[in-house]
């Protein structure tokens, strides 16, 4: 099915320190090639809210929308969209896209094997070069004015661990982003290996930023499949 009534909506849910903000370029990619789209803010990007709270933002989303779903999860956003999927009934395919695809019991901190944080801190700050981080592909004025937009993030959202995870249940399919400074395409690999199919895109991390037009390609062939 190809039509825009009977395709899948598409639910972008984003990672840590960003906001909805940062589809902009690939929502208007998107819309012009007649999907349906949906963006959320996680509350735990700029507050101090957990795994759990944004699980729940993502399913109350999820809620709003008829018919199937294809969640595109991007980063740390992976993690409480497998916490949540299988919860809402309608997601058809969950796409990750250079994100941690983590199972029961792991969390971003124990799988990164970064040590953790003391309990009184409340939030991580941006990284200190975020624009080598995320948008080492970005014209350098853009990626400056991308930069400016991001807020500090919950540390409780990095601390939790998964309880559920829908990729168990729910097709999946994995985006490894080659040139990744923030999660190493060595680390997507091992991670893709949950999905049942896997794509490479060649750049930094944040592909809809840096190559919108590449990624929208991408995710309307994989959500048509997943809708066929």
């Amino acid at each position: 099915m190809t039509d825009g009534v009977s395709r899948p909506t598409l639910l972008l849910v984003h990672g840590a320190w960003h906001g909805a903000w940062c589809w902009a370029k690939l929502t208007s990619t998107l819309h012009a090639d007649g999907w349906r789209l949906r963006t959320i803010d996680l509350p735990s990007a700029g507050g101090r809210a957990g795994l759990m709270d944004d699980a729940q933002a993502v399913l109350d989303e999820l809620k709003l929308i008829d018919g199937p779903v294809v969640v595109v999860a991007h980063s740390y956003g992976g993690i409480p969209v497998s916490q949540v999927a299988a919860a809402a009934g309608n997601v058809s395919r969950i796409v990750y896209l250079a994100a941690l695809q983590l199972d029961v019991g792991e969390s971003l901190l124990g799988f990164s094997g970064a040590p953790l944080p003391p309990e009184t801190r409340d939030v991580e700050p941006v990284p200190n070069d975020p624009i080598t981080t995320f948008y080492a592909d970005m014209p350098r004025s853009e990626a400056e004015e991308a930069a400016k937009q991001l807020v500090p993030q919950s540390a409780k959202s990095f601390r939790d661990v998964l309880t559920k995870a829908a990729w168990h249940t729910i097709p999946s399919t994995y985006i490894i982003c080659e040139d990744d400074q923030a999660l190493p395409a060595q680390a997507q690999q091992a991670l893709s290996e949950r999905s049942g199919a896997v794509h490479r895109i060649a750049g930094d991390h944040s592909p809809f930023l840096s190559k919108p037009v590449v990624l929208a390609a991408l995710l309307s062939k994989i959500a048509l499949e997943s809708d066929g």
